[in-house]
Parts: structure tokens; C-alpha cells; sequence
């Protein structure tokens, strides 16, 4: 039987979990992968006068995000750290088949940075951020009873 590898991650924390072969099993922690600056920087920004509504009090609603970039570039290199620990785990022959499962922005930068060996497993990716969801839930999302069966 095949290995299968599900992915969840979003811009700050990325599981890597196996699917056990026996259908209904929970799902495997494998490794995390974090990038513990995402999150520091992110509530800096909202501490500090970037990520503030623009313009003390006069109606003006635009926000000020002078760091936009910064968390940008911050997600770029989390997504080909990820997808280069997948290749390496790729290459070792760990898993036959790949779920990506994350948050919008950071799927798209995988799917760019994913080399051929392991784009050309993924069996299905999700553009949801479920990082904090159980594994008991993201098995079930993935994997429901009348789909375990095919």
C-alpha cells in the first residue's frame, strides 16, 4: 500500500501528517516545521503604527501596512523551506502521495516553489487555513467514510 502525507500549514507552522492504512485511523504526526518570527511579527504590527487605520480620526479608512512585503517575503521562504524538506522526504521514498492543505497565500507559494518530483504526487490541495484544526477533523475532511472506501 501506498504512503500518503497530508500537509497543513499556513504562514507561521507547517504539520506534515501520515494516513495511516488502516482506513479510519487517526491521522500520523510526521514533523512540524514553524517559522516562530511569522507570528512575532505579526502582533508587533498590530502593537506598533503599521497596521493601524491611517489618519487620526477623520473618516479616513485605509490601512497603513508598510510590513505587507516583509510578511510576504517571510511566507515565500517558509513555502521553499517546506517544499525543499518535501523533495529531501520525497527522495528518501517517505511517502508515495501528497494532500496540501493551506492557507490560501501560502498554497500559491508552494505550488511555485514544489519541485516536479513532488508536484507530480499531490493528489489534491485545499486553499483553507485548517493549521489548528484536530487531526481527527482533518482526516475526516479528507478522508470521509464513503470516500475511504474508493
Amino acid at each position: 500500500m501506498k504512503s500518503t502525507w497530508i500537509l497543513v500549514a499556513d504562514e507561521a507552522i507547517a504539520r506534515i501528517l501520515e494516513r495511516p492504512r488502516k482506513p479510519g485511523a487517526a491521522l500520523v504526526p510526521v514533523e512540524e516545521l514553524t517559522d516562530p518570527d511569522a507570528h512575532a511579527n505579526e502582533s508587533d504590527m498590530h502593537r506598533g503604527p503599521h497596521g493601524r487605520r491611517a489618519g487620526g480620526g477623520g473618516g479616513g479608512n485605509a490601512t497603513v501596512s508598510a510590513s505587507d512585503s516583509e510578511r510576504h517575503q517571510r511566507a515565500q521562504l517558509f513555502a521553499s523551506r517546506i517544499a525543499q524538506r518535501l523533495l529531501v522526504s520525497r527522495r528518501e521514498k517517505r511517502f508515495d502521495n501528497l494532500y496540501l492543505v493551506a492557507a490560501p497565500r501560502l498554497l500559491g507559494y508552494l505550488r511555485a516553489e514544489l519541485h516536479s518530483e513532488v508536484s507530480g504526487v499531490v493528489v489534491e490541495s485545499l486553499d483553507k487555513d485548517l493549521i489548528h484544526e484536530s487531526n481527527a477533523d482533518l482526516a475526516q475532511r479528507l478522508f470521509p467514510p464513503e470516500r475511504a472506501r474508493a
